[in-house]
């Protein structure tokens, strides 16, 4: 499978392509009052709002920096019940597409945060999935698309 490849503070992750919507360079952001730490802000595509979530703070890290391969990969996020929804997720360090076999991946023995998936080891080290339809817990998926169920 192909795989975006991007750092988490110190560590490298990987979110399946298909997943991925478009990646743009790191935008300046509505910031939310009150929101909650891991969201970093809306952003404004094409006229429409799109939230973003900080993937460093969303593991527990500090914000993340920013760097000139910072980005904001804009994914499909499939709620639980099967509505799409544009999501953005700031990323740090931005590799690019890697390919990595399904033969390649393991589980990490670890369940340290729910969106955090399988393993595989290469060259540079320790790559870990993340699993985008389990990054929101139901709270959270409820605060950012509440105003969804209004436009059905």
């Amino acid at each position: 499978m192909k795989l975006l490849v991007f750092h988490i503070g110190a560590d490298r992750y990987g979110l399946r392509l298909r997943d991925v919507v478009r990646v743009l360079p790191l935008l300046e952001l509505k910031q939310l009052p009150l929101a909650p730490d891991s969201v970093a802000g809306l952003m404004d595509l094409h006229g429409v709002s799109v939230p973003v979530i900080d993937l460093c703070r969303a593991g527990g890290l500090p914000a993340g920096a920013d760097h000139f391969d910072t980005r904001i990969i804009v994914a499909d996020y499939v709620a639980p019940d099967g509505a799409h929804h544009q999501l953005g997720l700031r990323a740090e360090r931005v590799l690019g597409v890697q390919e990595v076999r399904d033969d390649q991946l393991r589980d990490s023995g670890v369940q340290a945060a729910p969106f955090l998936g399988q393993v595989a080891s290469d060259a540079q080290g320790m790559l870990q999935l993340v699993e985008l339809d389990q990054l929101l817990p139901a709270e959270l998926r409820a605060l950012l698309f509440q105003s969804t169920d209004n436009h059905a």
